[in-house]
């Protein structure tokens, strides 16, 4: 049976190198599941893997998505009964644009039955990010942390966990209008960077000495600039790269020591399932909690994918792709 699948054909802006095609359902092999997709979501993640930032991983034309949530339509010789027509979410692999995903057992995780679609698919990427950030970066007696694209999700959902542990925040913003950090009360400030002065605003709100640490997903010439706000025995946790320029060689770059980067791709791929599978279980306690949520900013059928692609939700927020 034929089904509908976005396909990046080569690198450059999504909006213009995805398109849909028809293609034929997969089988699933030994080992193997089929998961009818229901919803998914555009993370930068996608949008960089399509542009083409990490070519030695990256084979074009391929099917992207690294999030979403489905349905078990069928199984493969060797794969637990119990599977089949459980809600997972299908991770270890781009894929999740496509009506149906093809994926080994051992990669769905299984959603609960009291979390909903609509936060089941957001419950991965971000959730998982910062609760193993903060797990490797923030321990005891940590005094201050700084976190920049404050007004993302993931710097919203940072900010919570520091909260839990005590811990002030300092966001920083770019100050884009219509966007703003989604929680005040959750951060000791926020600073918005290109405002006369920003840096002496930034110091005041931290110890005399710097930061302990620094979550930096934007790179370039900011993340250079928060090296000299960093405490002597502080880091600077690089989990992204959104100015698409890393930290000039000039400021230390790749080789200072200070610089520590965090990629989710090689903690999943790399991480015991038990320890895995945890972090799952303590994402899904904190948004029955009502915490790690992310704002759906629109909602988009899979046939409007690339109106979704070519329009960012106003005023923030990440597109929700419903099958």
């Amino acid at each position: 049976m034929p089904m509908t699948a976005a396909v990046a054909v080569r690198a450059g802006a999504a909006a213009e190198v995805v398109e849909l095609e028809r293609r034929e359902r997969p089988r699933p092999g030994p080992g193997e599941v089929v998961v009818r997709m229901t919803a998914a979501t555009v993370n930068p993640s996608d949008l960089l893997t399509i542009a083409g930032v990490y070519p030695s991983r990256t084979v074009f034309p391929f099917v992207p998505g690294f999030e979403g949530v489905g349905v078990v339509a069928a199984t493969g010789v060797g794969v637990p009964e119990n599977l089949a027509g459980r809600r997972v979410l299908p991770i270890g692999s781009a894929g999740a644009w496509q009506e149906h995903k093809r994926v080994e057992a051992g990669w769905c995780v299984p959603v609960p039955d009291d979390i909903a679609d609509r936060a089941a698919c957001f419950a991965y990427v971000n959730p998982l990010t910062a609760l193993a950030m903060v797990d490797l970066f923030v321990p005891p007696r940590t005094r201050a942390a700084v976190v920049t694209a404050a007004s993302s999700a993931i710097a919203g959902q940072l900010a919570e966990l520091l909260a839990l542990r005590g811990v002030p925040a300092v966001g920083l913003t770019r100050g884009t209008p219509g966007r703003s950090v989604a929680d005040p009360g959750l951060w000791a400030g926020v600073v918005r960077l290109g405002a006369p002065g920003w840096p002496r605003e930034l110091a005041a709100l931290l110890p005399a000495d710097g930061a302990d640490v620094v979550f930096d997903c934007v790179g370039g010439p900011l993340g250079a600039a928060l090296l000299d706000r960093l405490a002597p025995h502080g880091r600077l946790v690089q989990y992204g790269l959104l100015s698409g320029r890393p930290i000039p060689a000039a400021a230390g770059g790749a080789a200072d020591p200070r610089i520590v980067p965090f990629h989710l791709r090689r903690l999943v791929h790399g991480a015991p399932r038990p320890q895995l599978l945890g972090l799952f279980d303590r994402a899904f306690a904190h948004l029955r909690a009502g915490r790690l949520a992310t704002r759906v900013g629109a909602e988009h059928p899979f046939g409007d994918l690339r109106a979704a692609l070519r329009r960012p939700p106003a005023g923030g927020g990440k597109p929700l792709i419903v099958f």
